[in-house]
């Protein structure tokens, strides 16, 4: 009986020396098949998770040389890009490490990266707005961006020149598309308040493949990482579809609760310069609405909102959109002011709070305050960023000459809160290029 139990031991333990050479093997042939011709995509993947963002997308190129380090080095990290059975490796070898390494790495190739996509809309003379815009969000950006880029025919070379030019920090792709609307009413569309900016309203029903969308104003600025508004929605409920920022935060100066013909969300209305939407939950969603009993889709409903409310709204598709979610309030996230801030939070006085506290996190310029004298300190922030290239010092130098600048700015309302336009900013710029490069 003896001898038979010992026998069953030792098959058992050579069945399982068998079964681990196999997955060794397996591993192994996954390994160079996912590899095959596409080391460069790999080295880019591994250095997202380095280092994130810009820096580890214009050093993707250096990561395959360090994909094949020495024996001795194998227990340290991850870097390793193949493997070898544990009893066939060198004394000086952890064994170990190499088989989690190997499944580490084929999650890796089984998984992609998780891009931020971003669109924006832009006609008439928005070009180099919307690529200090674009500038603005590739400075500080951790995860690689997808751009969602709606412009004029015209414009679309332009684009190309600039956007190809940047190739070089591999952090972000870019796709162009033409401006397009339903070709019922397209001509009042497209002249609805300013030139093409109806078309966010449409963007749940021509990027079908996407789930998730920022949408922004060319007018943005981005003083933290756009990751970091990403993040929101997370903190969606199960009704939430989109979010946005307060139109105003003192009802004494708010436009909609003073003036408009029409329903609007909340006590002041809500901004659509900065629109965040989970665009699955957009099109799948009945909205409730004015014009009939029957609840209606995304796509069903825009129509007849605009043939019913063109006559009393002033501010187009933002005033479309306060009346859709006037009537489905549960479908709102609203966030702080500091994620949307205009020179309405500074001109008559400071009414943003959460600016005060942390610092503004996204610039809006709007009433073309980037281009005039009338608020200097929004230009002062333009200018800069408009002005700063892509190397790590020139960023990090830009601080000092944009703070001079600022303080020229005191004798309007918004110069004499200065410092909450540079709080942010300082924190975004020291925490992405202050740090040694494995930090970040």
């Amino acid at each position: 009986m003896r001898r038979y139990l010992r026998v069953v031991v030792l098959c058992l333990a050579c069945g399982f020396c068998s079964l681990l050479y196999a997955f060794s093997q397996l591993a192994v042939s996954l390994e160079e098949g996912a590899g095959g011709g596409g080391g460069k995509p790999q080295a880019a993947a591994a250095s997202w998770l380095a280092g994130g963002g810009r820096g580890a997308g214009r050093g993707a190129g250096s990561a395959g040389a360090a994909a094949h380090p020495g024996p001795s080095d194998r227990c340290k990290d991850f870097s390793l890009c193949y493997w070898n059975p544990y009893w066939m490796l060198p004394s000086d070898v952890c064994g170990m490490n190499c088989f989690w390494e190997a499944a580490f790495r084929y999650s890796l190739k089984m998984q992609p990266v998780e891009r931020v996509h971003l669109a924006v809309v832009a006609c008439g003379e928005r070009l180099e707005e919307t690529l200090t815009m674009l500038k603005s969000a590739l400075i500080f950006s951790i995860k690689p961006l997808q751009f969602h880029i709606f412009a004029e025919d015209q414009l679309h070379d332009s684009f190309k020149g600039i956007l190809n030019s940047w190739s070089f920090l591999q952090t972000f792709n870019y796709s162009l598309y033409p401006i397009t609307f339903p070709s019922e009413n397209a001509a009042e569309w497209k002249k609805l308040f300013k030139p093409c900016a109806s078309q966010r309203l449409f963007l749940p029903l021509i990027l079908k493949e996407v789930d998730s969308l920022l949408y922004v104003d060319t007018d943005i600025l981005f003083l933290r990482p756009v990751d970091d508004i990403w993040s929101l929605l997370k903190k969606f409920n199960s009704t939430q579809i989109a979010a946005m920022a307060p139109e105003h935060e003192e009802p004494r100066i708010g436009w909609y609760n003073r003036f408009a013909r029409h329903p609007y969300y909340g006590k002041t209305g809500v901004n659509s310069g900065v629109m965040l939407m989970n665009m699955t939950r957009m099109r799948r969603k009945y909205f409730k609405n004015d014009m009939t009993s029957v609840r209606l889709r995304w796509g069903d409903i825009l129509m007849p909102l605009l043939k019913k409310y063109k006559l009393n709204i002033t501010w187009g598709d933002q005033d479309l959109l306060n009346i859709i979610f006037f009537h489905n309030p549960e479908s709102l996230f609203v966030f702080p002011c500091q994620w949307n801030y205009r020179p309405d939070h500074c001109i008559y006085g400071s009414n943003c709070q959460e600016a005060e506290e942390e610092g503004i996190f996204i610039l809006h310029g709007n009433r073309g305050v980037y281009h005039d004298d009338k608020q200097p300190a929004f230009r002062a922030i333009y200018e800069a960023l408009r002005n700063c290239s892509f190397e790590d010092d020139n960023i990090h130098s830009l601080l000092k000459p944009l703070e001079l600048e600022l303080q020229k700015t005191v004798h309007t309302y918004c110069g004499k809160i200065y410092k909450i336009f540079i709080k942010q900013l300082t924190k975004s710029i020291q925490d992405r290029y202050d740090r040694p490069p494995k930090e970040r």
